[in-house]
């Protein structure tokens, strides 16, 4: 045994924080960046947000336009309109505002044919949004006549609800792999304080809330519900087929349905049809967001410019940052101080760096990607070209995780509409005597094909491998279909066809 110095060399990776920082920042959607840069201003004190004016005025190129654009002050109009509204912007900064507040209290409101806006309802009562199921239902539960207990019982039916209308008592599964067992009515009676013997009778009340059907366990019980309060008896074809024949049904099997029931086949078709009638998903018509309110704001914009597409980063929206050197110069001649706004100091300067960086890169990619897809900005979507990850890292002379990043969450806005950065990577599909098509124009192929069809005589996934062949030159196979048509959320072609 013996204790022994011994030097050696050797070579291994390590992130700096200043990388880590960086790749964070980049994998960062939009609006995840802006929240991120209001928490910075907030903890970091030599940091400050300046407006656009000011920055120009310090020698700063504006920003929101690719690199070796022209920039639009250079244009004398443009640059005395900016002058002017800085000009206006500054006196309005410069305003005694104690003295205009103490003006406008000592003035008297003016006179009006309808008492002003104090006689209005508030604004509160203006506004709408979606029409919510469980606030339907709650809405309903409260202008009925039910105890505190069934109430109670009430509520924890409409609290697990699923998306589709249906009480949902499966068990959840936990971290560790394992599942909660399943849950019953009993046991949500029994957690509220109802007598497990009234469950059943309440849970009928609730299934006949608006809309009819809601809180049933399956398809089944659903349609049950609504053939009842339609007025079918039992004993009558329409109930029958629903208890007993539902997978029949499903399959258009209209012949095995008359063969079991003994029936005519236009008395099953008559019964078909107004099981047709019912609706299968009882929250359809409601909506937990509205989506006339979902907004995305792209990152990039694509813009054509006569012969060429131009790529223009949009910074709308997010604060440009800049060092308060005049607070840092006051605070650096503090002993105290000077170790601690030192560190605050190199923190900035990272973050600002780090957010140009992310601009830079998110337009290099962008402007590959409108370089090896021109065809689609030019033509659309069915001109799309197979492109991978490896495509755009090997000409912009990057790493594969690097492109993904930046294709994360970044939506670029062009003259085919917003899409997604990684929209535009797709698989390629070969075709018989012509270049790969991308597996995103094959799939609205397909799509083109069965909304095409006769709904009577729906073309199947076989057929449609013929078709494409023959008319795109599209050599794919028929699972490749099927998986296709899965991913648009279309049916097969045996569910697809209408009789009636």
């Amino acid at each position: 045994m013996e204790i022994k110095q011994q030097l050696r060399l050797s070579q291994q990776l390590v992130m700096t924080p200043q990388l880590q920082q960086a790749i964070r920042l980049l994998q960062l959607s939009r609006l995840e960046l802006i929240e991120e840069v209001g928490r910075e201003l907030d903890n970091n004190p030599v940091l400050s947000d300046e407006d656009g004016g000011e920055a120009r005025s310090r020698g700063d190129e504006p920003r929101g336009r690719a690199e070796g654009q022209p920039s639009k002050l250079d244009e004398p109009e443009a640059f005395a309109r900016t002058t002017e509204a800085n000009t206006t912007e500054k006196a309005s900064r410069e305003v005694d505002w104690e003295k205009f507040l103490e003006n406008r209290t000592l003035q008297t409101p003016p006179g009006g044919g309808r008492g002003g806006f104090d006689e209005l309802p508030p604004i509160e009562q203006n506004l709408t949004k979606p029409r919510n199921l469980h606030d339907h239902l709650l809405w309903q539960l409260q202008m009925s006549d039910f105890s505190e207990l069934e109430r109670r019982f009430a509520e924890l039916v409409i609290g697990n609800l699923d998306d589709k209308g249906y009480l949902d008592l499966a068990g959840v599964e936990r971290p560790d792999g394992t599942r909660t067992p399943d849950l019953t009515i009993e046991e949500l009676a029994d957690e509220s304080g109802l007598n497990p013997e009234d469950a059943p009778l309440v849970l009928e009340m609730i299934q006949n809330f608006d809309p009819i059907g809601v809180g049933a366990r399956d398809l089944r019980e659903c349609l049950l519900i609504q053939a009842k309060a339609a007025g079918y008896e039992e004993g009558e074809a329409v109930l029958t087929i629903i208890q007993n024949h539902l997978h029949h049904l499903e399959r258009h099997n209209y012949q095995a349905i008359s063969r079991e029931m003994k029936l005519p086949l236009e008395d099953v078709y008559e019964a078909a049809k107004e099981i047709q009638d019912f609706e299968s998903r009882p929250a359809r018509n409601f909506s937990d967001q509205d989506d006339r309110t979902i907004g995305i704001t792209p990152d990039v914009y694509v813009m054509k410019d006569g012969g060429d597409f131009v790529v223009v980063d949009n910074d709308r929206g997010v604060q440009r940052l800049f060092i308060n050197e005049a607070l840092t110069k006051r605070l650096m001649k503090d002993p105290s101080a000077k170790e601690f706004i030192g560190e605050k100091l190199r923190n900035a300067q990272w973050l600002i760096r780090a957010i140009e960086q992310r601009r830079k890169t998110i337009i290099r990619v962008s402007e590959c990607i409108v370089e090896k897809q021109r065809d689609f900005f030019e033509k659309g979507v069915s001109f799309l070209k197979p492109m991978i990850l490896r495509d755009v890292a090997e000409a912009v002379g990057m790493h594969e995780s690097t492109i993904s990043r930046v294709t994360t969450n970044k939506y670029m806005h062009t003259p085919q509409g917003l899409f997604e950065l990684k929209y535009f990577f797709n698989s390629s599909i070969r075709r018989v005597a012509s270049e790969d098509i991308a597996s995103e124009s094959v799939k609205q192929a397909i799509k083109k094909l069965i909304e095409e069809e006769d709904k009577g005589n729906p073309v199947s996934d076989q057929a449609i491998v013929e078709m494409l062949e023959k008319t795109d030159g599209i050599k794919i196979a028929r699972r490749t279909v099927a998986k296709y048509r899965e991913m648009l959320g279309i049916l097969a072609s045996s569910k697809r066809k209408r009789l009636f």
